[in-house]
């Protein structure tokens, strides 16, 4: 009769742990996406877009876009930060909750900024959410390196003739949170690189340095050639400080 107790015990443990076990808890996580050496990627720039994985297995728990302001700027990046200061509370962030009846091991990717194909990143990490632990406040703070660049003349498959030019090379540059920069800001444009490089019928043509003017985070630099020709132009920008680089492309015919 001993061991028939034991054993109706043992076993009625078992059912109550794995009772337990089976009950989900609503545990929230907050992603944000910072830009390297900027701000936070929100709703001004298009947002950046988080997926959350179940890293084992590769399932989607939730996805979403970050939203909100890019963030206080002195606290950001004229402050010291003391250790446990928060500086994103006021920041954009996607929130997720998640219900969980065990510790989960998660995946999280964040494609930023999500609305600009061309210099979109895609930063991940990884970390555990245990039930009932939130991970709130600032947050999971995932970095987003480089720098967004648009090509804004000449335009795509342009024709322009030998008796035009010469003509405008100009870049629309901007940090990943869409933080911009000028003369001796903030972000001071007069210390990023921007160059463009230009191809004529698949052989290199010619290197372009372009300079900030005071059109904030306007780059331009006249162009003139005589050689008739297919062109592709490639624009980056490049902070030496920080390694930030972005880059955009486009193409031209001179005839």
């Amino acid at each position: 009769m001993r061991y028939i107790g034991f054993f109706i015990f043992a076993l009625a443990l078992q059912l109550w742990t794995a009772t337990l076990w089976a009950e989900t808890t609503p545990t929230e996580i907050t992603v944000r996406a910072k830009a390297k050496d900027a701000k936070f990627i929100g709703s001004s720039i298009g947002g950046a877009m988080v997926i959350i994985r179940e890293a084992d297995t590769g399932e989607i728990l939730a996805k979403g876009l970050t939203q909100g302001s890019t963030g206080n700027t002195g606290k950001i990046m004229k402050t010291p930060r003391a250790r446990y200061q928060a500086i994103a509370t006021e920041a954009a962030h996607f929130t997720a909750t998640l219900d969980i009846s065990e510790p989960v091991f998660l995946t999280v990717e964040v494609l930023a900024p999500y609305i600009k194909k061309q210099a979109r990143v895609m930063a991940q990490t990884q970390t555990w959410l245990v039930p009932g632990k939130p991970i709130v406040g600032d947050g999971l703070i995932v970095e987003i390196p480089g720098m967004l660049v648009d090509l804004l003349s000449p335009q795509t498959h342009l024709y322009t003739g030998l008796d035009k030019s010469p003509f405008e090379i100009r870049a629309n540059v901007v940090m990943m949170c869409g933080c911009s920069l000028t003369d001796g800001g903030l972000w001071d444009g007069s210390q990023i690189e921007v160059m463009a490089l230009l191809e004529r019928n698949g052989e290199r043509f010619a290197s372009i340095p372009l300079k900030i003017q005071e059109t904030m985070n306007t780059f331009s630099a006249p162009f003139a050639t005589d050689v008739p020709g297919a062109y592709k132009i490639l624009v980056y920008a490049y902070d030496p400080k920080t390694g930030n680089t972005g880059v955009d492309r486009g193409s031209f015919i001179v005839r």
